[in-house]
Order: structure tokens, then C-alpha cells, then sequence
């Protein structure tokens, strides 16, 4: 043998000795990883589920997933009992907020001086821990008009309504039949009212019901009444939505365990002086806008001043639009959706013409999932 060889040989073995080395360092750190994850999994389930602020943490996350496509993911974190009673006791909850009478006055003769030296409208940022959106205030509230759908089958999109109706700006309104969150858009839940006149109605006659909108003289109206009531009141424009958020000066959600979750969200109040604001939150999105709760809309209404306020329909439909341009980020993977009621704004809504595309038809008749 030569000599030369055992030199190669030693050299051999001092590298395959290095690699199983390295590859005993790897294996044990994989399992120090492993351990790691699995201590961390075991300790923040224990967290969730034996402590009380991970108590807190789990209903706050089946809140948000009951308002969502996903609720049924709502049962892993409180079980599918909890979460349908927690369904039951937010409706019952909401309920009772609508039932305080409003005794809110505003004088429009206010506004003239201040419409003179003001815009109409004007939108403003506003962000939270958790959430980014904006403020706009309408000065004059005889100016909004609730627009619908120009077509028989489908809903319109915010920014369409705007573009086809001449309006300087416009929010998502009342809720609407969705099924499997892909709907059409174009079957309301509730009552729509336009123009002083019943466009939709899906509750009967004799139908009480959580309206949200805008009387003959500019006044704000947000809370239960029946059919009759409402005319008695003549209200002009209105949805249904719920729950109403403040009455009287005063905020209804006693703290942010009661405010249903984080979600993209939109807000309508009032202001003593009769100015109008509707607040839009975006959400689902991380890095630029979680979301919302109840609670926090109500106290960004109180800033703002307002003394009457109450939710409208939120997440993917969150959208406003000024300008015939969409100032927020909608959540929906889809863009802008395709919704049945907005509240748009009119320098002379006078003159507008929103015929009632609704007429004729029977709400059972109504293909909510039907595309066209």
C-alpha cells in the first residue's frame, strides 16, 4: 500500500464522522423545535381554555367568525351551543337597544349659515388600535337619498349608483339576502323605504321592525317601529339594520365584550345640528386594517358628536365613495359588492329619479342566488 493512502483514508473518516456530527446537531435540533412548538401548543391551549383572558380571546374570535362566511367555525372555540346562544343573546340584545324612545330635535335653519361657508361633504381619516377608515359628515341631511338598483335581478354596485345618479358621494345601507355570501345583491331584508314611499317589504302589514334612515325634515331615525309609526313620522328614506348604537345622547354598547366581534363595518349617526356621519372601518386585512367592533364605532359616532347612531350593514359591502372614486378598501376578494340600498348624497336631490324597481314583485319570488 502506498503511503500516500492512509493519509486519504484518515481524511475520509474525519469527514464522514463531521456529517454525522452535523446530521446528530440537525436531528436534535428538529426535536428541540418539535418540543418547543408542542410546549408553546400546549401552553397556549391551556391559556385559551383555562384562563380567563384566554376565555375572553375565544369569544372575541367566534364573535368575529359569527358575523363572517365562516361562522360555523364559530363552534371550535365555544362549542356549537354556546355559539347559537350566543347568537340568540346578541338578537335579544339588540332588540332591546332599538326600544328607547328617541327625543332628539335638530334645527336646519342652523345649517344655512354654516352650508354657506362649508362643503357639503367631507371625508376624514380615522384609525384605531386595530382598524383604519374614515368619517364622512353631510352637513345638509335633506340632501341624502336612498338609491337602489337600476335592474330587475341584481344588485348595484355604490360607486355605479353614484355615476348613474349624479350623487357626490355614497354608502352601503340595510342587509340583504346573501346565500353562501356570493349573492346577488338584489333581495332586501326588511323594509325599504324611498321617497317617502314603501319600496320593499318583506315583513307584512302590520310588521315591526329595526329601521335605520331619514325623516321629511332631515331628522335621523334609528330604532323599532312598526309600519304605521313610520308613516306618522314620515320618514323619507330608510333600511333595516340593527342594532341602533346611541339614542339620546348616549352610547348603548356598555364595552367592547358586547361589540360582536372585529370586522369591516360601516356606521350612521347624527349630530345635534343635524349634519349627518357615516363612518366606514375596513377590515380582514393585516398590515393595513383589521376591523371594528360595535363598541368602537359607537365611540367614534360620540366623538364626532353624535347623538343618535346605529350600525348598517358591514364587512365585504363596507364601501364609501366620493367623487365617483372608492375612498376605502373593501375586504371583498371580488372588489366593490354588488348591494341593494345605499345612502347617497345630492346637491339637489330634487331632481332626481329613483323609480322602485322592486314593484311588482313578490319577495318569495325573489331568486336571491340567481345570477344574471
Amino acid at each position: 500500500m502506498k503511503p500516500e493512502v492512509l493519509p486519504q483514508r484518515a481524511a475520509t473518516r474525519r469527514s464522514k464522522n463531521k456529517k454525522k456530527k452535523r446530521k446528530g446537531k440537525f436531528r436534535r435540533f428538529v426535536l428541540r423545535l418539535f418540543l418547543v412548538f408542542l410546549l408553546a401548543g400546549i401552553g397556549g391551549a391551556a391559556w385559551l381554555f383555562l384562563t380567563p383572558s384566554g376565555k375572553d380571546m375565544r369569544y372575541l374570535a367566534a364573535d368575529t367568525l359569527i358575523t363572517t362566511q365562516h361562522r360555523h367555525w364559530a363552534k371550535y372555540f365555544i362549542g356549537e351551543a354556546e355559539a347559537q346562544k350566543r347568537v340568540a343573546e346578541y338578537s335579544a340584545r339588540f332588540e332591546q337597544m332599538g326600544e328607547e324612545k328617541d327625543r332628539h330635535t335638530i334645527n336646519l335653519s342652523d345649517l344655512v349659515p354654516t352650508r354657506m361657508k362649508q362643503p357639503l361633504v367631507e371625508v376624514e381619516e380615522v384609525s384605531g388600535r386595530n382598524y383604519h377608515g374614515y368619517v364622512m359628515t353631510v352637513r345638509d341631511p335633506t340632501k341624502i337619498r336612498l338609491g337602489i338598483p337600476a335592474k330587475v335581478g341584481r344588485g348595484e354596485r355604490v360607486s355605479s349608483m353614484v355615476g348613474r345618479l349624479g350623487a357626490i358621494a355614497g354608502v352601503n345601507g340595510g342587509g340583504f339576502a346573501d346565500p353562501n355570501w356570493d349573492g346577488n345583491g338584489f333581495k332586501p331584508i326588511g323594509v325599504v323605504i324611498s321617497q317617502g314611499q314603501i319600496y320593499y317589504n318583506d315583513m307584512g302589514k302590520n310588521a315591526s321592525v329595526q329601521i335605520v334612515g331619514i325623516d321629511k325634515q332631515g331628522k335621523m331615525i334609528a330604532g323599532h317601529y312598526s309600519l304605521s309609526e313610520l308613516s306618522k313620522m314620515n320618514v323619507q328614506e330608510a333600511v333595516t339594520f340593527q342594532p341602533r348604537l346611541i339614542v339620546n345622547g348616549k352610547g348603548l354598547i356598555r364595552n367592547a365584550n358586547e361589540g360582536w366581534g372585529i370586522a369591516p363595518r360601516t356606521a350612521m349617526g347624527q349630530r345635534a345640528d343635524g349634519a349627518i356621519i357615516f363612518v366606514t372601518v375596513d377590515g380582514r386585512q393585516p398590515g393595513y386594517s383589521i376591523g371594528a367592533n360595535l363598541y368602537d364605532m359607537q365611540n367614534i359616532l360620540l366623538k364626532h358628536g353624535a347623538v343618535i347612531g346605529a350600525n348598517l350593514d358591514g364587512g365585504s359591502s363596507t364601501v364609501l365613495v366620493k367623487d365617483r372614486a372608492i375612498i376605502n378598501k373593501p375586504s371583498s376578494e371580488y372588489g366593490e359588492r354588488y348591494l341593494p340600498t345605499a345612502f347617497l348624497v345630492f346637491e339637489h336631490p330634487e331632481t332626481v329619479n329613483i323609480p322602485n324597481i322592486w314593484a311588482g314583485l313578490n319577495p318569495e319570488d325573489i331568486d336571491a342566488a340567481k345570477k344574471r
